[in-house]
This record gives C-alpha cells, structure tokens and sequence, in this order.
C-alpha cells in the first residue's frame, strides 16, 4: 500500500500547505500517539526555520491528547535528537525540519525508542490512526524544555578524540542558518581548531540560502582563502555533510563513505566487510570496496532504507552519496559532525591531505538532475521515457546505468545517467529528458 502523507524521508511540504500546518501537525501527533499507546516522555526538537515553534507546538498538543509527555529539546540536530531519544529511553523521538529544503518549507520525522527511523509499515500504520483523529485539537501551550540532550552530543563526540587533537588546525565550517550552528562549531573548537564559520547567524528565513550541503560553492572559495586544510557543509538539519578538501574541490557521500570504507576495511573494523549504499551511488564505490576486500550492498534511495539494511546484515557504515553517512558505532542515525570527525581522524593520523585521500575513488563518469514536474504521473505510464530508458540501458549494458524516479519530498523527477566516458553520458542525458517532456508537464 502506498502512504499518501509520508515520503522518503517523513512528512514535508509548504508551511501553510494542506499537509505541513497547524492542523495537520496536531492530527499527526494524536495519530503517532495513538499507535504508540500507554504513555512515555516524547522528546522534539526542530531546526531554524520560523514555523517550527508553532508546528512544534502543535504536534505537541496531539501527543498530550493522546496520553503522551512531550518535552522540547530546543533547536537541535537531528542526530542529536535521535541520540537523546536512544539514551534517554523515550517512547519517540519526533524532528521538525525540513533538511535541505528552503525555509517555506517545513516537516515532520520520527524515530523509534533505539534512535532509528521508523519503517514504512509503521508510517502505513500511523496514517491509518489520522483517521481517527480529532480536527480540533488545541496546541501545548508551554512545554517543558530539556537543554542537556545539546550538551550531552557534544561531549560524546569531543570524548572520541584525545584533549586538543586538532590544535593548529584551521577549518571553514558552513552550518547551513540551520541547527548545527550551536553543536559542530563548538566540538571542533573543543577539539583545538580554529573554525571559521559561514552560514552561522540563523534568522529563521535564511536556512539553506545559498550555503550549505546542497550549495558548497561559498565554503569552497573560503577554504582556498583561508588556507584551511578542510571544509565541512552541513545541510539544515544536520544529519548530512559534504566536505572540501585544501584546494577548494568538493567531496559527496560517496567519496567519504569510499574513503572511510577502505580505512575501515585496512583496520579490519568494517564488520562484515560490508559497506551499504543505495541505487544513486557511483558505481565506482562498488570497484574500489570490492578491490580492497569488502562488499558493497545497495537499497532504495533513502537513508533509512540504509539503517535497516545495515541492521539485518550486522553492518556498521552506510549513506547516500547526497551525504548521509550512517556509522552505527558512533550514533543510530545519519551525522554530518560524526562523519567529518571519521575523515579528519584518518587525516590526523596518516598526515595525508585530503586532496591526496580521495583519490582512493575514481568515478564513473555520471551526471545528475531533477526536472520540477507538473504532476507525478507514474513512470510506467509514460511511453516515451520507457522506451528511450529501455534503448539506452542496451546500449550502455555493463559499462553504465541509469536511475530514473520521482523525489520523495518534491515534484521532481530525478535522473542519473552512468557511463565509459563524458560524452556518451552527456548525451544518454539529454536524451531522458527530451523523453521527459513528451510524457510529462516539465515546469520551468
């Protein structure tokens, strides 16, 4: 059965959108509540965005009709959150955010007690309680706020890491205006460096203009700048991160998730020897992990599709190479901070720059986009793109693939194209999305 309010990753949509309001967020709450049953403490926190308070507020006041004690954490990562939730044996963990997204946007995701996403069948099962839920719900009014959860990540990190390891250590850290702005930049300055901040003065409408993981280009002009050895760029939320390297060329998941595998992998710590990824990496991730004697699993687009699959085969490292990176020995959720600390650690310890470490992975040639799309019109349903998706996969076989699929939190229409070499990809390319636009309302 399909869910009609839920995506890849939670609810998400416009603020003051027939999903994302007040309204809305109450009946969720009331409707999780309910699937829950008994009682127990919930704890939430959310990112920066100006709605959060008020959605915050309402998805409270639907938790407590339904026999549930809400606590505030504040604005807070959504690791974090996670983390706290799994330590402080509550019943749910809930995040208001919207990740990536613009700050019109808001949403809503949940983690079980142990920290992890919850599954499909349970999302099924928490929309079948909505329609049960009272329309007339009133907000929480004042919650009961809880501010040790930001200080206990915190110092769990700096614990991993010897008293000033990165003393003398100079790094551009881009927080997105999002939630990490009071987490990253005050470990790593624990840790001994000197962070030099960008997209760090939220305003409840800036997050993720213009900086962060979707938009490292600001961070890479300030590393070569500043002579950095590193950049890190969170996304709003903070469980992604992209990195730049000491000449200003930025690294995905992909590069990292390689480059910690294959340390992983030397150290015989990959348990399993199993890395997992999903359908959108690069297929030089699976070359390089299977070389250095480890195997790559792949699920569908979704980093919780991750954590389930790194659970049912005892794995510890996964991600999306949109920067989701998953080590299950440092946390049950994807962690932008987590991940650049496992990078920095192989920096520190073999004094290799990070220019010279990614070179452990060498690419398909690939290209990417999402076309904004009028309305998701099933894919088998549409002719044109079929029988140009079914020419090119012969044409390509072994030496490449593609991935066509609608996003999970937008009207977009994603498409992956890999390939021997630039010019067979380029065109493989422009082919889909000709095809595209015979079958689809391409909005511009």
């Amino acid at each position: 059965m399909k869910r009609r309010y839920f995506g890849t990753d939670g609810v998400r949509g416009p603020f003051g959108g027939p999903v994302i309001n007040t309204t809305f967020a109450a009946r969720l709450g009331h409707a999780v509540g309910s699937w829950i049953g008994g009682s127990g403490r919930v704890l939430i926190g959310r990112d920066s965005r100006a709605s959060g308070e008020v959605l915050e507020q309402a998805v409270a006041g639907g938790l407590v009709a339904a026999g549930l004690d809400p606590v505030s954490l504040g604005v807070l990562p959504t690791p974090a959150v996670a983390r706290a939730v799994r330590e402080g044996e509550a019943v749910l963990g809930v995040v208001i955010t919207a990740s990536h997204n613009p700050a019109t946007d808001n949403g809503i995701k949940f983690f079980n007690t142990r920290g992890e996403k919850l599954s499909d069948a349970e999302e099924l099962a928490i929309e079948a309680a909505m329609v049960e839920a009272p329309a007339d719900l009133a907000a929480a009014g004042s919650l009961r706020s809880d501010a040790t959860a930001r200080a206990d990540y915190v110092a769990a990190l700096v614990a991993a890491w010897p008293s000033q390891a990165l003393a003398g250590w100079k790094i551009v850290l881009d927080t997105a205006h999002g939630a990490t702005v009071d987490t990253s930049p005050v470990v790593l300055r624990e840790l001994g460096a000197e962070v030099v901040g960008i997209g760090d003065a939220p305003d409840g409408h800036n997050i993720n203009a213009a900086v962060g993981s979707e938009h490292p280009a600001q961070l890479a002009a300030r590393v070569v700048s500043e002579a950095a050895r590193i950049g890190i760029a969170h996304d709003g939320d903070g469980d992604r991160c992209v990195l730049c390297d000491e000449t200003g060329a930025v690294l995905d998941g992909d590069e990292i998730l390689t480059l910690l595998a294959v340390d992983a992998l030397r150290r015989d710590e990959l348990t399993k020897q199993t890395l997992v990824v999903t359908k959108q990496s690069n297929l030089g991730v699976d070359r390089v992990v299977t070389a250095a004697g480890g195997r790559v699993l792949r699920t569908d687009i979704g980093d919780r599709y991750v954590s389930e699959c790194m659970r049912a085969e005892g794995a510890v490292l996964g991600g999306e190479s949109s920067g989701h990176i998953i080590c299950a020995k440092l946390g049950p959720t994807g962690d932008g901070l987590a991940a650049a600390l496992q990078v920095l650690r192989i920096m520190h310890e073999t004094g290799e720059p990070l220019s010279r470490l990614r070179l452990v992975l060498q690419k398909f040639p690939q290209k990417t986009g999402a076309l904004r799309v009028e309305e998701k019109v099933p894919l088998p349903d549409c002719p044109h793109l079929q029988a140009e998706m079914a020419k090119l996969e012969a044409e390509l076989g072994a030496s490449g693939r593609l991935l066509v699929r609608y996003s999970g939190t937008e009207p977009k229409l994603r498409l992956l194209v890999e390939g021997p070499d630039e010019i067979t990809v380029e065109s493989a390319f422009a082919r889909l999305v000709v095809a595209t636009g015979q079958d689809l309302k391409v909005v511009e």
